[in-house]
């Protein structure tokens, strides 16, 4: 789809975003995205007033630097602890927590509540 397109089919939709972490979830948001996960692995702190916004932590040692933002650390498919299935499993358990409200994910709580519409073109 392209950028704030809305979506008109239930499921995964793609959408075509901007590179910037803000200006996408901002994209993936205005297209009708009920929860963004976002994959990290220098802990961009972002979040969004609208969507919830799930931080998925690509090492471990993200996870543990800043655990106050990371709601999700798959450094143990990694390390050798969880097989890509298991994790798999463990992102959809938390999502389907957090859809019915059952947790609040980090960037909720901290109120990290990010805007910006990309205007196509160059941005810094």
């Amino acid at each position: 789809m392209d950028y704030t397109e809305p979506a008109t089919k239930p499921g995964l939709n793609l959408v075509c975003t901007h590179g910037n972490d803000v200006e996408a979830t901002t994209g993936k948001t205005a297209s009708g995205a009920t929860l963004i996960l976002f994959t990290t692995g220098l802990g961009t702190p972002t979040g969004n007033p609208i969507c919830p916004v799930i931080k998925v932590s690509t090492n471990n040692a993200l996870a543990q630097r800043m655990s106050d933002i990371i709601d999700i650390n798959t450094g143990s498919v990694i390390d050798g602890d969880k097989t890509i299935e298991q994790m798999g499993e463990d992102i959809l358990e938390y999502c389907i927590k957090a859809a019915s409200g059952e947790v609040i994910p980090k960037a909720v709580l901290l109120n990290q509540d990010d805007f910006i519409p990309w205007k196509r073109g160059v941005s810094l």
